[in-house]
């Protein structure tokens, strides 16, 4: 724990933790069932990602032994992230939204504004809480970056499930494509985290959710 505390991975934790709240902001401002005031939300999301960017910071360097942020991308893991995040982008775009659209439209982005808001929100939030944190705590407490990617990759199928239960009830065979597919993304985000950083899963990240904007611009 002496390493969270250390005063540049405070510093640190800090900045990237204000950022985030900055990019939260749409999003949450456009959150329809808001029922705490906007500065409240804000305070939480400040606090929250200090903690864990102070997990990422003060602890994958120092077990990964790789750098949290760098533009230094060999040429496999940057065509991997490109070719990749571009298919799967096409895949959920063709099989997966129409489907999903119907029943939570919600999910989706009706415009550029909300599309904006969204990305960042996912860039900010959605990646540190499911991917960068939570490899880093695993990895802190096995020391294992092999058992590190596997967990980190089950508990996005965790958070899946818990918010099943709060969505309209799905058909079995949806469900678990759904759940595949969570999977899929997870692991491949976990893998470019691990190969290239933040910056790669970042953009792996906006390749995919640029079918949004697609969406809104050309329709399905």
């Amino acid at each position: 724990m002496r390493t969270l505390a250390q005063p540049e991975v405070l510093r640190w934790a800090v900045t990237a933790a204000l950022l985030e709240a900055v990019a939260c902001y749409p999003e949450l401002s456009f959150w329809p069932e808001r029922v705490y005031p906007i500065w409240y939300l804000e305070a939480l999301v400040f606090l929250g990602c200090t903690v864990l960017w102070a997990f990422v910071l003060g602890w994958y360097p120092k077990y990964a032994r790789r750098p949290v942020f760098t533009l230094k991308v060999g040429a496999w893991p940057g065509a991997l992230a490109t070719l990749s995040g571009l298919a799967i982008a096409f895949l959920l775009y063709r099989f997966v939204d129409p489907t999903l659209h119907a029943r939570k439209p919600a999910d989706y982005p009706a415009d550029l504004e909300h599309w904006l808001g969204r990305i960042l929100f996912n860039l900010a939030l959605v990646q540190l809480f499911l991917v960068f944190a939570p490899v880093a705590w695993l990895l802190r407490l096995t020391g294992r970056l092999e058992v590190a990617a596997v967990f980190t990759v089950l508990f996005g199928g965790l958070v899946l499930a818990f918010q099943h239960p709060a969505s309209p009830p799905f058909p079995v065979a949806m469900l678990l494509a759904i759940l595949a597919q969570r999977l899929v993304t997870n692991a491949f985000s976990v893998y470019l985290f691990l190969r290239g950083g933040v910056s790669l899963v970042w953009w792996w990240q906006f390749l995919l959710q640029s079918r949004h904007w697609w969406r809104i611009e050309h329709g399905w």
